[in-house]
């Protein structure tokens, strides 16, 4: 594994590049009666940031979590990096890196432990484990923190470590669940810089949700919003805010304009809950 370094590039990658590196066709799930995501459709290109947004309990989450093999899919299928997901799920899990809301780092190990448990799942070969993993720590900025215990590191330090645990083998797409929740804005900022680097560095493709729609202007190349399990809506941010025909309309106005909600609207208590933990273990 080489790390590749260099600036922050905030442009996204030239289109005229790209190929299709995960297209799903009538993707659908089911718990019982419910139908959380029904006959989504929709195509990333390689090495483009692409955000999934819609109100809590549109089918996001569910999203993710059948692409990342989490999930059984009900109906229809996806195809990521050439493979099934259901009938390939093996090599899927190689060529894909996730990052959830909830903690995946081990607060009683250091920064290092954790890379170092994270190399001999993705089967890193011995001799080449440490030089990954110090090589990942200078990349994230987090060499200096490597042997302290994860509980002593900020926000913005955990988000990085586990973004560094997600790409130690290098994957082709990385699932971002919600990355910034419950970070401060300066550790936002550092997560979304992060986000472009990858790009510019690796080539690395971005699927990420966020409620954080400034977020999703600044890094998305495209996104797609979900209403009640369904796509209604995709494209680039700025035809997304031409296509209201007013001035200066904002990402925000869209979201409401296609979700009929406001942006403050359909948080039960389990998802205030839910944000409060992340914000006070990240905080």
């Amino acid at each position: 594994m080489t790390i590749l370094t260099g600036k922050i590039n905030r442009s996204q990658p030239p289109s005229e590049s790209k190929s299709v590196i995960l297209e799903t066709q009538g993707l659908t799930r089911r718990f019982g009666k419910l139908t959380a995501v029904n006959n989504l459709s929709i195509s990333v290109e390689q090495g483009e940031v692409f955000g999934l947004l819609g109100p809590n309990g549109a089918g996001k989450s569910t999203v993710i979590k059948m692409l990342t093999t989490l999930l059984p899919i009900s109906a229809g299928r996806a195809i990521l990096a050439g493979y099934d997901v259901t009938r390939q799920s093996d090599p899927v899990r190689r060529v894909i890196g996730y990052v959830p809301q909830a903690l995946s780092a081990d607060g009683s190990l250091t920064g290092y432990e954790n890379l170092l448990i994270f190399a001999k799942l993705y089967e890193i070969p011995t001799k080449k484990r440490d030089r990954c993993i110090r090589e990942i720590l200078e990349y994230m900025g987090l060499q200096d923190a490597a042997r302290r215990l994860v509980r002593t590191y900020s926000g913005g330090m955990i988000r990085k470590l586990e973004i560094a645990q997600s790409i130690l083998h290098q994957p082709q797409i990385l699932f971002l669940d919600e990355p910034t929740v419950g970070l401060d804005p300066i550790a936002r900022t550092q997560v979304w810089q992060l986000v472009l680097r990858l790009c510019a560095d690796y080539g690395t493709t971005i699927f990420l949700t966020t409620h954080f729609l400034e977020e999703a202007d600044s890094l998305c190349s495209r996104v797609a919003i979900m209403q009640q399990g369904e796509v209604v809506t995709t494209g680039a941010p700025s035809d997304l805010k031409a296509s209201l025909g007013k001035p200066n309309a904002t990402l925000d106005d869209v979201f409401i304009h296609y979700t009929g909600d406001q942006l403050t609207s359909g948080v039960d208590y389990r998802d205030t809950a839910r944000t409060r933990r992340t914000a006070q273990r990240l905080g």
